[in-house]
């Protein structure tokens, strides 16, 4: 089984500091929803986003969004030999039942995951909980974790999926966020960290090759 985890994720209901932004405001209005319970979005929030710390690793639950569609499209995925987890900048990790396929439409899916952050479901397709990255991967347990970095060593996808496809639970964490790097409490639960690019590349490129390279191998 592999483990996918989408770390670090921009996915968030709207900070408090910026809940009374008119373009936080307008947005509720146009779209009938509490403030509190939009999803923080660079397309529609910009302007009230210059006043978040860390703003340009967030507000693109597009980008989850993405990655997410070419996880669970591929044969791997669709077997149930593959996992997925998103883990947010706040702790709070969104647990995905085996096989189970988010919203191909962004409208949908941002509309899920709304309701998922808001009423944090402990059962379902989709189950809702906080927990830091490191607790998330002890209750998994898996036999190798990789983080994939420009900040880290270099490696082919051929490589590492060979690697992975030599264990029994391997967990891959790449970062669900649009810029800059994993935060060292998050770096310090890999046992690795691979670069399979010179450039930083888009998570759901990295997803879509890396897991074509795993269903090369037969599973252990």
């Amino acid at each position: 089984m592999l483990n996918l985890i989408i770390a670090e994720a921009a996915l968030e209901t709207m900070p408090d500091e910026i809940i009374r932004h008119p373009s936080v405001t307008n947005d509720a209005r146009r779209t009938g929803n509490e403030p509190a319970t939009l999803l923080l979005d660079r397309s529609i929030h910009h302007a009230a986003m210059v006043r978040l710390g860390d703003q340009f690793k967030r507000g693109r639950p597009d980008l989850v969004h993405l990655t997410l569609l070419n996880a669970t499209s591929t044969p791997l995925y669709q077997d149930g030999l593959a996992k997925v987890y998103i883990h947010t900048r706040n702790d709070v990790v969104l647990e995905f039942r085996e096989r189970t396929r988010p919203p191909k439409s962004y409208s949908r899916f941002r509309d899920l995951m709304r309701k998922s952050l808001r009423e944090m479901p402990e059962s379902g397709l989709i189950k809702v909980y906080e927990l830091s990255v490191g607790a998330l991967l002890k209750n998994i347990g898996p036999d190798l974790v990789v983080g994939l970095s420009i900040q880290g060593g270099s490696s082919s996808y051929e490589e590492l999926a060979a690697q992975l496809s030599a264990k029994r639970s391997p967990a891959v964490l790449v970062g669900g966020f649009p810029r800059g790097h994993f935060t060292p409490e998050t770096t310090g639960s890999f046992d690795r960290v691979v670069r399979v690019y010179k450039r930083s590349l888009d998570a759901h490129v990295v997803v879509a090759r890396l897991i074509y390279e795993v269903e090369k191998h037969p599973r252990v």
